[in-house]
C-alpha cells in the first residue's frame, strides 16, 4: 500500500514514516505542506493520504479540496491526522470528504494497523 503522509512538522513526519514502514506492505512518501502534497500525489500515486489538519498556508481541509478538484473520483481515501477530534469536528472533516480521523498524538506502534483497518 502506497501511503502519502503530509505534516508540516519534520519530527512528526519522520516518526510517522518509521512507524508506517514497520509494516512491510507499506511504501511511504512524505510531504511537508499542502503544496508539496499536491505534487507528491501526482508523482507518487498513493493508495491513501494521511493529512495533517493544522498547517500554514494550505491547511488540511484546503489541501483536501485541492486534491478533490484535481483528482475527482480517482482520489484515494484521505484520512485526517489531528488533535482536533471533537465529535463536531470529526463530522465536519467527514462531510468535507475525509474517510476518517486519526487522533494526534498517534501511537507509532499501532498507526499502520489503524490505517490498514480504515482503508479496508
Amino acid at each position: 500500500m502506497r501511503v502519502l503522509y503530509v505534516d508540516d512538522e519534520p519530527d512528526i513526519r519522520e516518526v510517522a514514516r518509521m512507524s508506517l514502514e514497520l509494516d512491510s506492505h507499506f511504501v511511504v512518501e512524505v510531504a511537508g505542506s499542502g503544496a508539496e502534497a499536491l505534487i507528491a500525489a501526482d508523482k507518487f500515486q498513493p493508495d491513501v493520504v494521511l493529512l495533517d489538519v493544522m498547517m500554514p498556508d494550505m491547511d488540511g481541509p484546503t489541501t483536501l479540496a485541492a486534491l478533490q478538484k484535481e483528482h475527482g473520483d480517482t482520489l484515494p481515501p484521505v484520512i485526517f491526522v489531528t488533535a482536533r477530534t471533537q465529535a463536531r469536528e470529526v463530522e465536519r472533516f467527514q462531510a468535507l470528504g475525509a474517510r476518517a480521523v486519526i487522533p494526534k498524538p498517534f501511537d507509532p506502534m499501532t498507526l499502520a494497523r489503524q490505517v490498514r483497518d480504515l482503508v479496508g
